[in-house]
């Protein structure tokens, strides 16, 4: 039997309830207002520009959905969110393997330098990376976003999976080595299956960091017809910045994918972050 909440608890707990209120509405009425804005004409915009649309213009978001250019903009997007995705969470459990269940001389320097990447802000790259992309011919390739993408890509994914790896038991890798599983076996087998939670997790992380990427793919793409999404939102605000409406329907229908992918993650996202911090 439970014991009743003292007022002190309460008022905690009101408190509490408040703040996620509070953050809750930061997050949603944008949103919000952008989905609605997408329906409207300018002039509404200008007169009402929180309340219902009146009347409905959906020609805003159908005519960017009839458009070749944004579904080419999307499947730009989506190829090099996937690739990259497949690059790091490959690398980054292998060397997560090697980091958690082996000792070795240098391994704790080797975490801390994955670590300090984490510090290392990408703004301050843009410079040589496009000198090294330019000199390894790179320019208007997608390798030339995948690669750096996925490198930067390493540091998180590492520490999240290498804290994952150790929270399996020893006594199942040695079970598995008195089976006849060699290293290779115990990580491909076992192990992988045994991390899906963390693997899923690290998985929505790199595709939506790649998916909100602007100016990797801003620099690397001068051909149009590579440019990724958060870029063609940029160009269409440019084409069109006198028709608002317009330019939120198509911010809108850019976010409509990564919104997808987190509503159908979720719970994946939290239980492996759960994971990897108690571990």
């Amino acid at each position: 039997m439970t014991r009743p909440a003292n007022p002190a608890q309460r008022s905690r707990r009101l408190v509490l309830h408040l703040v996620c209120v509070a953050v809750g509405a930061l997050i949603v009425v944008p949103i919000l207002f952008g989905v609605l804005g997408g329906f409207k004409d300018n002039g509404q915009l200008s007169t009402n520009p929180l309340g219902l649309p009146d009347p409905w213009v959906p020609e805003n978001y159908t005519d960017i959905l009839t458009s070749g250019v944004f579904w080419r903009q999307l499947g730009n997007s989506l190829l090099i969110a996937v690739a990259s995705t497949l690059i790091v969470v490959g690398a980054a459990a292998m060397a997560a393997f090697v980091f958690a269940r082996y000792a070795f001389r240098g391994r704790e320097l080797l975490v801390t330098l994955f670590t300090i990447g984490l510090m290392f802000p990408f703004a301050v790259a843009i410079l040589p990376l496009f000198v090294m992309l330019r000199g390894m011919g790179l320019l208007d390739n997608p390798l030339g976003v995948i690669l750096p993408q996925a490198a930067f890509g390493l540091p998180i994914t590492i520490i999240i999976l290498r804290q994952f790896f150790r929270t399996i038991p020893g006594e199942v890798e040695e079970a598995a080595i008195l089976d006849g599983c060699g290293p290779f076996g115990f990580f491909w087998r076992i192990l992988l299956p045994m991390a899906r939670p963390a693997l899923a997790t690290v998985s929505v992380l790199a595709i939506v960091a790649s998916w909100n990427n602007f100016m990797l793919p801003l620099v690397v793409f001068t051909d149009q017809s590579w440019w990724t999404l958060p870029v063609g939102v940029q160009a269409f605000q440019g084409q069109y910045s006198d028709d608002t409406a317009r330019v939120l329907a198509y911010v809108v229908l850019s976010m409509v994918p990564a919104l997808a992918l987190y509503a159908v993650a979720e719970r994946q996202l939290v239980g492996g972050l759960a994971g990897s911090v108690k571990g």
